[in-house]
């Protein structure tokens, strides 16, 4: 079962590695995700996402360009294995000449400083998708972390400010696909407002399932699928499970509401590889398979599974990406 995952974090770990004079190879390494594993994974394409640590980088720009850097190379070191996409069309011809294929992403909306030239310029460095928030508030909007915030007040709207909705647009124009994974509630409803076309929650689960606010709820999973969305499946256990482990039993659970409240096209997969420690069942990406056993022990079709593990996303990016 070809797999599309839309988040994971491994390149900030080769580029920590590197920074810190241990450089790592993204061919094979003891990290959730390297392209041995992919391939015994079965990977068709897998998103490579610059992760910004608002709190700790100094110039957030700087740091996803430095990142960048490490991922080109990557890219291009492993040549015979992987190649990037620009364009949906770079999917197919990768496949057909035996390569699995890597999406250069962003996490953290806050290297656009507000500026919809930077949008412009990161797309032409290949960016095809960016999260409008981590954990912290940007130019853009607000992440889910703000009711926790001392001075949050409930009464007040915290959607995207002005020059979010001007960034949003200015994706949707260039062809750059809207993420809001992170993003508060208030934040996605204007998405969903000002989204010209369907956008992404590349690593999020179901909030009535597991009550967190990293999760959808019923609602926004209907809005997204309205808008022709796909929300990734997420493998942190705290997104899973009160209990913090993370199971594939709760996967499936996770799995099943989702398609329940929103249809089939709305799910995908969004492992956050990389980006996520604690007690993993699938602790590496060439276990993706037994997801598929399980969601197939549990009901799901074929032709489901297939939707889910790469057909929903791969119909959003025919559709986006230009």
């Amino acid at each position: 079962m070809k797999v599309v995952d839309m988040h994971c974090d491994t390149i900030g770990e080769l580029w920590k590695a590197e920074k810190a004079g241990n450089p790592i190879s993204l061919a094979k390494n003891s990290l959730h995700i390297d392209l041995e594993k992919m391939q015994k994974g079965d990977y068709l394409l897998q998103n490579f996402a610059m992760f910004v640590f608002l709190g700790r980088e100094k110039d957030p720009l700087v740091n996803v360009l430095e990142m960048i850097d490490v991922y080109r190379r990557a890219m291009a070191e492993n040549a015979d294995v992987i190649a990037p996409v620009l364009r949906y069309e770079d999917i197919e011809k990768n496949s057909k000449a035996g390569k699995m294929s890597g999406m250069l992403t962003i996490e953290e909306g806050a290297v656009l400083k507000g500026n919809p030239y930077v949008v412009r310029s990161l797309y032409q460095l290949g960016v095809r998708m960016l999260t409008l928030t981590w954990n912290f508030e940007n130019e853009i909007g607000y992440p889910n972390t703000i009711v926790k915030a001392k001075d949050y007040d409930p009464s007040k709207n915290y959607g995207l400010k002005p020059e979010g909705i001007e960034i949003v647009r200015e994706m949707n124009r260039v062809g750059m696909i809207v993420d809001v994974s992170h993003l508060n509630d208030d934040g996605f409803w204007d998405v969903v407002k000002y989204c010209d076309g369907p956008f992404v929650a590349s690593h999020s689960n179901a909030r009535a399932v597991c009550d967190h606010t990293r999760n959808m709820t019923d609602d926004m999973i209907r809005a997204l699928a309205d808008k022709g969305g796909v929300m990734g499946l997420n493998f942190c256990g705290d997104f899973l499970n009160p209990d913090g482990k993370s199971r594939v039993a709760d996967m499936v659970r996770h799995a099943k509401h989702i398609v329940n409240v929103g249809g089939i096209d709305v799910l995908g997969l969004g492992t956050d590889y990389d980006g996520i420690d604690g007690d993993l069942e699938l602790d590496h990406c060439d276990k993706m398979q037994l997801l598929a056993q399980e969601m197939e022990r549990q009901g799901f079709k074929t032709s489901e599974i297939e939707a889910i593990f790469h057909g929903n996303v791969l119909r959003l990016y025919k559709e986006v990406l230009k």
